[in-house]
């Protein structure tokens, strides 16, 4: 059964509170939150692990070009708040991290930008994980917000910050988060690579043996479809914020990179509006199937009860009590009736198939 939490979060705990409140809504989680931070510069890179809000409180960084915090977990409210006091994030995008209802965005806050989206990654048997990514951005420096689900898609970005591959190392911090975001939409190519595979097995199934199950497994598709719309199309209008360069935390030097970005968000959409009316179709087709199918039982049906008419007819004919039937005096009157009876069946059968109709 495909894990539908995803699709059904409870929003109606932060109903009557004040904006700004902090109240967590999402996946309850018992790990204990990680707040990972990587400072570079052209010239090298440092690492820190902290399990603690007060530890990564206390420390004094060295001097670095861009300084990315990475928090996985945002169930733990109070370390959410304790980091927006600390760096004067406003409240309202600090609500925002704790609700991982929210819809893909970007915010324009004049000193940083916020940014949501959602990560998918896969899963066993073909599924997906969905979780909530929130993003800050300011001029030197990046935050991202994990639920802290199934890992993340960042390993092949953290590995060319260590290596100093490419330009990332040379670039500021919104180079970064293209290169975060970059991972994040060629993950989605990822899932619907699964999901094409398996809207593959359906249509099979349904060229061969249609069912119910073949029905669940579409209505399920179709519901994992329509969480992928719901994840893709608001994206692609942050990210044409992002193309454009609106912002002064943008160079002008990553508004192409953030171009190959949206081309692959349309190409995305375009993949996620295909799987739709493909499933769509699909719907019709099972129920074409088995209305074909019914159709086939009832002409089958119909024919044998149209052969035997006739034959019931002569039998009950020469059922009849009466005296005076001339037939019943002959000799093989049996073996000429049995005769008579399968001549007809074979000319009726004959006859339907000449019309096609066998």
């Amino acid at each position: 059964m495909r894990n539908s939490s995803r699709f059904h979060k409870k929003r109606s705990v932060k109903s009557g509170l004040p904006p700004g409140s902090l109240v967590h809504i999402g996946d309850g989680s018992d790990e204990a939150v990680q707040i990972s931070v990587i400072g570079y510069t052209s010239e090298g890179a440092e690492e820190h692990q902290f399990q603690q809000v007060d530890q990564y409180l206390q420390h004094q960084f060295k001097r670095s070009d861009v300084l990315w915090v990475n928090v996985e977990g945002v169930h733990d409210v109070e370390l959410i708040r304790a980091l927006g006091e600390k760096h004067t994030f406003h409240p309202l995008v600090l609500e925002d991290i704790v609700n991982t209802v929210q819809r893909p965005k970007i915010e324009d806050y004049d000193d940083y930008l916020f940014i949501v989206l959602k990560m998918l990654r896969p899963v066993a048997g073909g599924d997906f994980s969905s979780e909530q990514l929130s993003i800050i951005l300011g001029p030197d420096y990046l935050f991202t917000f994990q639920e802290g689900i199934n890992g993340d898609a960042f390993d092949p970005v953290r590995e060319r910050i260590r290596n100093s591959k490419g330009k990332i190392r040379g670039m500021g911090a919104d180079y970064l988060a293209y290169a975060l975001i970059d991972a994040i939409v060629d993950g989605y190519f990822s899932i619907l690579e699964e999901v094409g595979e398996r809207i593959v097995d359906i249509e099979e199934e349904l060229a061969l043996m249609p069912d119910q199950k073949s029905l669940h497994r579409i209505n399920g598709m179709k519901k994992e479809i329509i969480f992928l719309r719901k994840a893709v199309w608001p994206l692609r209008e942050a990210i044409s914020f992002l193309e454009r360069g609106d912002s002064k935390l943008l160079q002008d030097a990553t508004r192409i990179y953030f171009r190959d970005v949206y081309d692959h968000t349309v190409q995305v959409i375009d993949t996620v509006e295909t799987y739709r009316d493909l499933l769509s179709g699909m719907l019709d087709l099972y129920l074409s199937s088995i209305s074909n199918r019914t159709n086939e039982v009832m002409k089958f049906l119909t024919v044998i009860g149209t052969i035997f008419m006739p034959l019931t007819f002569l039998v009950g004919v020469y059922g009849m009590n009466f005296k005076n039937l001339p037939e019943l005096g002959w000799k093989n009157g049996y073996f000429v009736l049995w005769g008579v009876m399968i001549a007809i069946a074979l000319l009726m059968v004959a006859y339907f198939r000449k019309k096609r109709w066998l």
